[in-house]
């Protein structure tokens, strides 16, 4: 009987980060289709992994590049159009136990271009304000009246 591997995934506008955790994998196999078919399969320990999943669209085969490493299988797909997938994998409902989002990877969609766009705000004002109210506050707290 197979085993899933655990995933981990982030992506940007035009390619999703895909990392494989399972160190020490050995005869790893992987397979990526222009439809988004991705296949993954290894053994450890004599164990077999496998992973069979339909990517929400389609990918650019030739531009994506893995590397397999002694700890994990990391793999940046690129994707065939730049724009934001709503999930990683075409099925729609519960996400499967062993897909995980990748913290460490991640980044929203409106802060993928250097950061969050505040509309133009200017906080240097009110963080002058907000330090002239902190100097006042900590100074009445520290006057006799209130001491005593």
């Amino acid at each position: 009987m197979s085993r899933h591997p655990i995933l981990k995934w982030a992506q940007r506008s035009d390619k999703i980060y895909l990392t494989v955790d399972l160190a020490d994998a050995k005869d790893v196999k992987l397979k990526l289709e222009p439809d988004g078919k991705f296949i993954f399969s290894a053994v450890k320990d004599g164990c077999d992994f496998v992973v069979d999943l339909e990517l929400f669209d389609k990918v650019n085969v030739e531009e994506s590049k893995y590397v397999v490493g002694p700890r994990n299988i990391s793999y940046i797909i690129i994707k065939a159009e730049s724009n934001w997938w709503p999930r990683l994998i075409k099925q729609e409902g519960k996400t499967p136990a062993f897909l995980k989002a990748d913290w460490d990877k991640w980044v929203d969609e409106d802060e993928e271009n250097g950061g969050m766009d505040f509309d133009g705000m200017d906080f240097s004002v009110s963080w002058k304000v907000m330090q002239q109210c902190e100097t006042g506050l900590s100074s009445i707290f520290t006057s006799e009246k209130l001491l005593m």
